[in-house]
């Protein structure tokens, strides 16, 4: 059972970073990166790598942050 939810995330991210990419509006395409991102993030726990997915949340959202503040002074 846990092979088969690891292998469904990994399918989800590989769809949610093509969605990403694919993404028509810049909001739209970095909610996309951060659902790909808390994806990674399970991934990780799943791995028992607590450590490295702790510093995913924070790089995630560091990242997510920059991009909304980018956007919103740029004006797109």
């Amino acid at each position: 059972m846990p092979g088969t939810i690891h292998e469904l995330l990994l399918v989800a991210i590989v769809l949610l970073a093509v969605s990403v990419v694919e993404a028509g509006e810049l909001t739209s395409s970095v909610l996309r990166y951060a659902l790909l991102s808390l994806a990674f993030i399970i991934v990780l726990i799943q791995l028992r790598a607590p450590d490295v997915a702790l510093s995913a949340v924070v790089v995630g959202a560091i990242v997510t942050g920059l991009f909304l503040y980018t956007i919103k002074e740029v004006g797109e």
